[in-house]
């Protein structure tokens, strides 16, 4: 039962990883670039490591490791993509997508 689990967690994370690293290579705005890292990557790697918990956890005792370097990634990832957005915003850099056209329907803030 714990080998299908691992097996699972790992292929799950793996197929994530890699969308997230195909993102980033297809996709030709680095505004859009930024969402392979931060999202599926992000995931693929917690599967992975949520892996690597279960199976170093030896008689019922939680590995720490990897679920540290886990709530660690899930912390820093979003912030660093947002401060990575916010220099680009800063230094003028374009977007090659539309910018989205304003509705007489929707309130304005």
């Amino acid at each position: 039962m714990q080998e299908l689990l691992l097996s699972i967690l790992i292929l799950v994370g793996a197929a994530f990883t890699f969308v997230g690293s195909l993102g980033l290579v297809r996709f030709r705005d680095f505004y859009t670039r930024l969402h392979g890292p931060t999202k599926a990557t992000t995931l693929g790697v917690g599967c992975l490591l949520a892996a690597s918990s279960i199976y170093f956890s030896f008689d019922g005792d939680l590995s720490l490791h990897e679920i540290l370097v886990a709530l660690f990634l899930f912390m820093t990832a979003p912030v660093s993509a947002h401060l990575l957005a916010k220099a680009a915003l800063h230094l003028k850099l374009r977007s090659l997508a539309r910018a989205p056209e304003e509705d007489g329907d929707t309130p304005s803030r």
